[in-house]
This record gives structure tokens, sequence and C-alpha cells, in this order.
């Protein structure tokens, strides 16, 4: 109870954090001009008169390869520093980082045999 005046600054951060975005928003929703019409309404395809529905449904697969990339990408950020200071950190963190890669190559061989990974 005593310790809370040590946290005013985070308040003050806090509300301000959430009061600017609010406040942009409903400065732009009072100023901004209303007009729907047909054009407005329409998808844009860069200048060129739109053809079929704007609703497209995307492949699973699409979106499965993705997840992939940003996980080995991730994977690329998390051993880079531990590749960098190697001979630093020692014998502990080689068995951690060897652990990690251990966890990512079970789940690319699991993705792989679920056939997440086939294209076709």
């Amino acid at each position: 109870m005593f310790l809370l005046y040590k946290y005013d600054i985070f308040w003050a951060f806090l509300i301000i954090s959430n009061v600017i975005p609010i406040l942009a928003f409903l400065i732009s929703a009072a100023l901004a001009p209303i007009s729907k019409g047909p054009e407005k309404l329409s998808s844009y395809e860069s200048g060129i008169e739109p053809m079929g529905d704007a609703w497209l449904q995307f492949r699973i697969r699409y979106y499965m390869f993705a997840l992939v990339f940003v996980v080995f990408d991730v994977e690329t950020v998390f051993l880079y520093p531990w590749a960098m200071s190697f001979d630093v950190l020692g014998v502990s963190v080689f068995i951690e980082a060897f652990i990690f890669m251990l966890i990512l190559i079970v789940g690319s061989v699991y993705a792989w045999r679920k056939g997440a990974l086939e294209w076709s």
C-alpha cells in the first residue's frame, strides 16, 4: 500500500497511451466526411473496373507455409546471438540450443508427416 506512489508515472503513461488513440479515432470519426455509394462500396483493383467478387477464399496451405517460415525465421533470430558468443557461454548453453533445435526439428518432421508442407 505504501509503495504505490512509485507507480504514478506508470499509471500516467498507461492512461495517456490509451487516451491518445481513442481521441484520434473520435476526432477522425467526427471530422471525416461520410459518403456511401456504389463506388465507395466496390473493391479497388488499381483503377481497373472490378470483376467478380472481392471475397476470395485462400487455401490453408498459404498460412501453413507462412507459419513454418515465421518459426524458422524466429529460430535464426534466437540462434544468431548464441552462435556469435558460443566461445564465451560454454557447454550448458550449447545443450540448451541443441534442445531448442531438436524441438524445432521434431515439429517440422511432424508437419511434414501430416502433409502440411505438401503443396498439391
